[in-house]
C-alpha cells in the first residue's frame, strides 16, 4: 500500500472511529457516568483505535481486540509518557467498556468481547511488569 493510500483510508477509518466515539459516549451517559469519568474512557478509547491501530497499519475499531497484547506490551509503555500501572489498569477498564459497547451494538461479535476479557485477565500482570515500583 502506497503511504498515500494509507492515508486515505487511516482518514476514512479515522471519520468512522468518531462516529464510533459518539456512540460510545451516549452509551456511557445514558450508563449514569459522571462527564468526567466518561471524558477520560472516550480519551483512553480514542488513544488506541486512532493512535495505535492505526500507527503502522489501517486496523478497524472493530478489528482491534486481538491487538491489546502488542499495546500495552511495546505501544503505550514506550509512546504514552503518562503510562503506569494505574493507566494501564484503567485504560484497560476503558477499552473493556468500548468492545463490550461494540458487542452490545451487534459490530463485533459477543466472543469476541469474551476473548479480550480473558486476554485482559491473563495478560494484565505481564503489562504490569513494563513499570516499576521504585520512584525515581
Amino acid at each position: 500500500m502506497s503511504y498515500e493510500d494509507f492515508e486515505v483510508e487511516s482518514e476514512e477509518i479515522r471519520k468512522e472511529n468518531g462516529e464510533l466515539l459518539s456512540g460510545f459516549t451516549v452509551w456511557l451517559t445514558e450508563s449514569g457516568l459522571k462527564e468526567k469519568t466518561i471524558r477520560k474512557h472516550v480519551q483512553n478509547v480514542d488513544f488506541y483505535i486512532d493512535d495505535y491501530l492505526l500507527y503502522d497499519d489501517c486496523t478497524r475499531a472493530k478489528d482491534g481486540v486481538s491487538s491489546l497484547s502488542g499495546f500495552f506490551n511495546w505501544f503505550f509503555p514506550r509512546k504514552a509518557m503518562w503510562s503506569s500501572k494505574a493507566s494501564t489498569k484503567e485504560t484497560t477498564a476503558s477499552l473493556k467498556k468500548f468492545y463490550k459497547f461494540l458487542a452490545e451494538k451487534g459490530i463485533i461479535e459477543a466472543a469476541d468481547y469474551q476473548f479480550l476479557l480473558l486476554m485482559v485477565k491473563e495478560e494484565m500482570p505481564e503489562w504490569l511488569e513494563h513499570y516499576s515500583d521504585e520512584c525515581f
